[in-house]
């Protein structure tokens, strides 16, 4: 599927469940999430997290609704399925997806300015070097008798300026192989809006209304 149009069914199905207390598509569509996960073979690690870290905001909601308001469980129930949904049609849309395609595909096919697309991706792509940098920052801080915490602020001050030197030489880079801000570009790989594409948004969404006006009238 054209990875805009993936993220833009995300966001609407997590935008409709946000006003709706039909618990039982939450738990649909947070399995068909699964399913779509497992296909793409995660690591056990991955799945693991993707269960566990929303089982704490879910057990705080449900057990506040049910402590301190007159909702009920049938509304605890909702909340706790909902962060599931969210976690696992999210994850769905973002594990089934490469970083270098969404942001090609918004370019392309939801017209975003250049200069934002390729400034995203070269920020993405500096995250490994980045992560290598505060580990560095830490190092030389125990060589000094110096223990940075993950919290200290000279840790990720230390970071931010060595990003801001990266990010002039990676502007000098773009400009030195012709970029040029609002030029009409030619693309190496062309990201294109098929029919099925479509197609797959508009009956996703009429089976999601279905399912919620079908459950919630019974």
């Amino acid at each position: 599927m054209n990875p805009s149009l993936k993220f833009l069914l995300a966001i609407l199905i997590a935008l409709e469940i946000s006003f709706t207390n039909v618990w039982m598509v939450n738990v649909l569509l947070a399995v068909i999430g699964l399913i779509i996960i497992l296909a793409s073979r995660p690591s056990i690690k991955r799945l693991a997290l993707l269960f566990v870290v929303p089982l704490i905001p879910a057990v705080a909601l449900a057990v506040a609704i049910l402590l301190q308001s007159n909702a009920g469980t049938h509304f605890a129930l909702v909340l706790f399925t909902r962060i599931y949904a969210y976690v696992f049609v999210g994850s769905a849309a973002t594990l089934t997806t490469q970083v270098s395609d969404l942001v090609m595909s918004l370019e392309q096919n939801a017209h975003i300015p250049s200069k934002f697309a390729y400034g995203f991706l070269g920020a993405f792509n500096l995250l490994p070097k980045i992560i290598s940098e505060v580990n560095i920052i830490r190092a030389a801080g125990n060589m000094r008798g110096q223990q940075l915490h993950f919290w200290s602020p000279q840790l990720y001050f230390k970071a931010i300026l060595a990003s801001l030197s990266w990010s002039e030489n990676l502007a000098e880079a773009m400009t030195s192989h012709g970029f040029v801000e609002d030029a009409p570009r030619s693309y190496y790989t062309q990201i294109q809006i098929r029919w099925w594409d479509w197609g797959i948004l508009i009956v996703s969404l009429a089976l999601l209304q279905v399912a919620l006006f079908g459950l919630h009238l019974q």
